[in-house]
């Protein structure tokens, strides 16, 4: 069955965009931006009827993606977004030919006056990205991909079947064991674990060499905030391996990644997976609490530990002239972990899934007690 498109009606500024999509009584709308185009699916009343509808566009020129939305109401939805600069564009998207169901929007048009719109130099390859990939295939066998994304692409693989093995050795163990294996599960996969988690630290790098979007601080901050527990305060303190909790604490990370490697690399290869896309703005909401929990609770564990045997703590006299209390650490530690950062973790978790799953769900509800 081929896809159905709504008719969308786009007009603009020189600062922003604006695209009307004709659906009535919308459902489970969701638009994927990126800086060059937008992927959008929702089920709703449109020109077929009520059916599942989805369109793709790619831009003239580069949009602010992060900052692009959308609001769902009773008759339509639009998508708001910002051009990455300020300029009129000659039409919406990047090839000369435009769809049949894309319409100006002729009640909120604006023109440039008095100036003459200059068209940029353009490259074919993106303005006619998928019949290029075609005919790469037919003339080479295969499509050539760039080295950064064959990079991302196996090292997002490497990840998932990394955090799918320990997994896997966790299950089977319990399966056969029972409750008896929580008590080993760090003598079975605590190496992998190690291992996994090191390399976690490229994803700090990725965004410093053009990999990624974003900024490496935050990755940064995630990453080592996991291996202080894994490292400092698990392996450095032999009698927190038979714990519970670390059985717990392994599950959760894994859970988590087992959905966010996978939803990246569909995004690598231009794959739109609605349940994955959910799972990967939805799972954070009861693991992330779990998890804070966790990593509160072996924390609190090793404080004892720390006061018994002054880990890390250093004491006067030495040689550099200072002191540094390991248990006043941790305690502040904790409660940063349980106040501030879990409120800063989870609020921006809930921002990306607003943006991700339908910011305008919410203001849909608005919307209707206005009315």
């Amino acid at each position: 069955m081929a896809n159905l498109s709504p008719f969308v009606y786009w007009s603009q500024t020189k600062q922003t965009l604006l695209l009307k999509v004709d659906l009535k009584d919308a459902k489970g709308a969701i638009a994927d931006f990126s800086p060059v185009s937008v992927n959008f699916s929702a089920n709703g009343h449109g020109a077929r009827g009520v059916n599942a509808y989805k369109f793709e566009l790619h831009f003239y020129a580069l949009i602010d993606d992060e900052n692009a939305t959308f609001v769902v109401s009773d008759n339509k939805i639009e998508l708001q977004i910002r051009k990455l600069e300020p300029e009129w564009w000659p039409r919406l998207v990047a090839t000369p030919q435009k769809p049949h169901w894309l319409k100006i929007d002729f009640d909120r048009w604006r023109t440039e006056d008095d100036v003459e719109v200059e068209e940029k130099p353009r490259d074919v390859r993106q303005d006619y990205e998928k019949e290029y990939a075609d005919l790469q295939k037919r003339e080479l066998g295969y499509i050539k991909e760039k080295t950064k994304k064959v990079y991302m692409i196996f090292y997002n693989l490497a990840m998932f079947v990394g955090y799918l093995y320990i997994m896997v050795v966790m299950g089977v163990l319990y399966y056969r064991d029972g409750v008896d294996s929580i008590g080993k599960t760090y003598a079975n996969v605590g190496n992998a674990f190690k291992f996994i988690q090191l390399l976690q630290y490229l994803e700090v790098m990725h965004p410093m060499f053009g990999y990624t979007k974003g900024s490496p601080v935050v990755p940064f901050f995630q990453v080592s905030g996991r291996n202080f527990i894994l490292f400092l305060m698990i392996d450095m303190e032999p009698r927190m391996y038979a714990k519970p909790v670390v059985f717990y604490v392994f599950i959760i990370w894994s859970l988590v990644e087992l959905v966010r490697y996978p939803y990246y690399l569909a995004q690598l290869l231009g794959r739109e997976v609605g349940l994955l896309t959910w799972l990967r703005y939805t799972i954070w909401i009861p693991l992330y609490p779990m998890g804070i929990l966790c990593e509160g609770i072996i924390v609190l564990r090793n404080i004892p530990y720390i006061e018994e045997t002054k880990r890390f703590t250093v004491e006067m006299p030495n040689p550099w002239n200072i002191t540094f209390d390991m248990v006043l650490f941790l305690k502040i530690y904790l409660m940063l972990l349980i106040i501030p950062g879990s409120y800063l973790v989870m609020s921006h978790m809930a921002k990306l899934r607003s943006k991700k799953l339908g910011k305008g769900r919410a203001k849909r509800q608005q919307h209707l007690h206005a009315d």
